[in-house]
Formats: structure tokens, C-alpha cells, sequence
């Protein structure tokens, strides 16, 4: 097992004011030449928004993008006439394909908004755009970890154009559990939301994050409560 750890304090960092922003990867006007992601995972960006504000109208193509509200609700709306909250407890996924145009705003004047934008690259090139959102509170399952995304539309949670699946887990102080990689040549990106947890032996605190490959499972030990989200992701 190869494992990279990637600590909270160290991740890249964006204040305009309305927006702080922390980038696991390089993004923007942040680069680091060893993190520019992981396999065909490219982003995972930690953005707080101040109330009433928000990205405007921009421009995406061939891009998986995923959305995901820790606090707060995401006003989305885009080229491909979609419009609509996402609110804490929800995921959104928008395919970018041949390309569209999307804005996104604090819903609220008075609370801010906390949320996850990931980035993965697709498998398929020039795709149509689309846009679906689920709210999780029929699949979690305590002390489990959860299928939230999948490369397949028969299976469980949002679809997405990769070999990749997206897991998350709230898991109780002491608990321990595992993950089976779905394929052995992928890896997995573990991303602790909340709490501590020991993930592949190596300790994570809040925000911590940890790349691991060559492994066929992973073993996760929540040191507090803690809620974690588990990418895998192809590697080459």
C-alpha cells in the first residue's frame, strides 16, 4: 500500500472576503507541482460563501463536477435550463460535456454557505450535458459506509462518466470498518469531513486528507465521531 497524506493547514488557500477557499489540489492561482490531483480525481475544493453572495455565470467542458453542501444551500442555475437549491443533506452532480454555463450562490442573505466542489475527469469526451441531484437521508446507513455516485445507472446513488465511486460514512468514536476497492489497479482518497479517524493506519484529523493505492481494502477506525468521504477514482 502507497499512502500520501494530505494535511488540512498545508492545502492551498484563497480570501477574497466573500469567499475562503482551501484547494487539496492545485486550482486557480494555487499550484504545486506535486498536487496536481490524484489519478482522475483533479479537485476538491473547501469553499465557504458568504451569505447573498456566490460564483457568477462561467463557462465548464469535459468535467465531471460534484457539488456538496456541509452547511447551507447551493443556488444553482445553468445554460441547460436547470435551476434549484441544493441543501445540506443533498449531492449534485453536473456532467459538462460539450459545455455549459452555470452560476452558484449562497441561497441564504444571512448564513454562510459551506460546501465541497470535486472535479473529477471523465472517461468520455464531448458528452451531453446534464445535471442530478439526490438527497442522501434514504441511503445512510450508521457506522456503514454508503454508495453515493457510480459509474452505473442501474446502481445505487447519482451517475457519473468514470470508473469511480464516491462512499460516505458517519461513524461512531472506537468504530471501525472497512472499504473494498470496487477495482485493484484503483486508488481511493479519503477526505475526513469531521472528527478523527486512523485511515490506513495513519491518523486524520478535521479536513485531513490521505491518497492510498495499491490496496484491495482499506481499513478505517473512527478516533471520534467522524464523518469521512471516500473517492475511488482509475489512477492511470
Amino acid at each position: 500500500m502507497e499512502a500520501t497524506v494530505y494535511k488540512s493547514e498545508e492545502r492551498g488557500q484563497k480570501d477574497l472576503g466573500w469567499l475562503r477557499s482551501a484547494h487539496t489540489f492545485s486550482f486557480g492561482g494555487y499550484h504545486d507541482p506535486n498536487k496536481m490531483g490524484f489519478g482522475a480525481l483533479r479537485v476538491i475544493n473547501d469553499d465557504y460563501v458568504a451569505p447573498g453572495m456566490g460564483f457568477g455565470t462561467h463557462p465548464h467542458a469535459n468535467m465531471e463536477i460534484i457539488s456538496i453542501p456541509l452547511e447551507g444551500d447551493i443556488e444553482h442555475q445553468d445554460s441547460a435550463g436547470n435551476q434549484g437549491i441544493i441543501s445540506e443533506g443533498d449531492i449534485q452532480i453536473m456532467s459538462a460535456g460539450t459545455g455549459i454555463t452555470h452560476s452558484e450562490f449562497n441561497h441564504s442573505k444571512k448564513k454562510p454557505l459551506r460546501f465541497f466542489q470535486i472535479w473529477v475527469t471523465p472517461n468520455k469526451q464531448g458528452v451531453e450535458p446534464r445535471h442530478e441531484q439526490l438527497n442522501l437521508s434514504s441511503l445512510v446507513k450508521e457506522n456503514e459506509f454508503y454508495q453515493v455516485i457510480s459509474p452505473y445507472s442501474f446502481d445505487q446513488g447519482l451517475l457519473i462518466h468514470q470508473e469511480a465511486w464516491f462512499s460516505m460514512g458517519q461513524l461512531e468514536a472506537g468504530y471501525e470498518t472497512s472499504y473494498d476497492l470496487k477495482h485493484k489497479e484503483n486508488g481511493v482518497f479519503v477526505m475526513v469531513i469531521s472528527g478523527k479517524a486512523s485511515v490506513g493506519g495513519k491518523l486524520l484529523d478535521d479536513r485531513d486528507g490521505i491518497a492510498i493505492h495499491r490496496t484491495k481494502e482499506l481499513k478505517v477506525k473512527a478516533v471520534t465521531a467522524a464523518t469521512l468521504l471516500l473517492i475511488e477514482v482509475p489512477i492511470n
